[in-house]
């Protein structure tokens, strides 16, 4: 084998073997994605943090309402004294998902001083800074947060980078219905998180 073709074949091994890494990579998150989404952890914490999805002009979407019960059960199960709410504005300019979510747990019986809204995020990494930022602000180290089943693996990545201690509660019955969304929603949360984990290395 002369050099040249010595050389491609060690560049071909190489790329096959960080393209092995990579599958391995990425098969063990979907692992992790559908292992997080049977934890319910319903415990003592400083807040409970509902992330945000659409709303539409001033009224949560079945999916936000939902992430929002159960953010009131787990209130008046007195596990948190304070409800953040999170979600920028997205392409409504008058209403912010954060918002949004404040005012209907405000209107179920939540008192005001309870309830803090992070309004800027613009996705889940963003808001998830944010919710850091109140939470240091506020001298607050734990919470649980509530979104969707195959959500909460990488909002507890995201949160715990930023040094909080955090527990995971998702909405009930917030699973796809069928094995390919359930294969979509697992690959689309694991792929988020690998390219968040990745946008540190470079």
């Amino acid at each position: 084998m002369s050099g040249k073709a010595s050389k491609r074949h060690r560049l071909l091994k190489l790329l096959a073997l960080l393209l092995f890494a990579f599958l391995f990579w990425f098969g063990w998150t979907c692992l992790w994605v559908v292992r997080e989404s049977w934890q319910h952890e319903v415990q003592p914490a400083d807040a409970i943090v509902v992330f945000g999805a659409a709303e539409y002009a001033g009224r949560p979407s079945p999916v936000l309402r939902a992430r929002l019960d159960h953010a009131l059960y787990l209130f008046q199960r007195g596990v948190s004294p304070v409800v953040i709410t999170t979600g920028g504005a997205g392409d409504d300019t008058k209403y912010t998902e954060g918002g949004v979510g404040r005012d209907y747990l405000m209107h179920h019986g939540i008192p005001e001083v309870s309830l803090i809204a992070e309004t800027l995020g613009s996705d889940t990494a963003q808001s998830a800074q944010r919710v850091a930022v109140i939470m240091r602000a506020n001298h607050m180290r734990s919470c649980i947060a509530v979104s969707d089943e195959y959500h909460v693996f990488r909002i507890r990545k995201l949160l715990e980078r930023e040094g909080l201690k955090v527990y995971v509660a998702p909405r009930p019955d917030s699973r796809p219905r069928t094995a390919m969304l359930r294969t979509q929603a697992v690959v689309r949360e694991a792929g988020s998180y690998i390219f968040w984990r990745l946008h540190f290395l470079v």
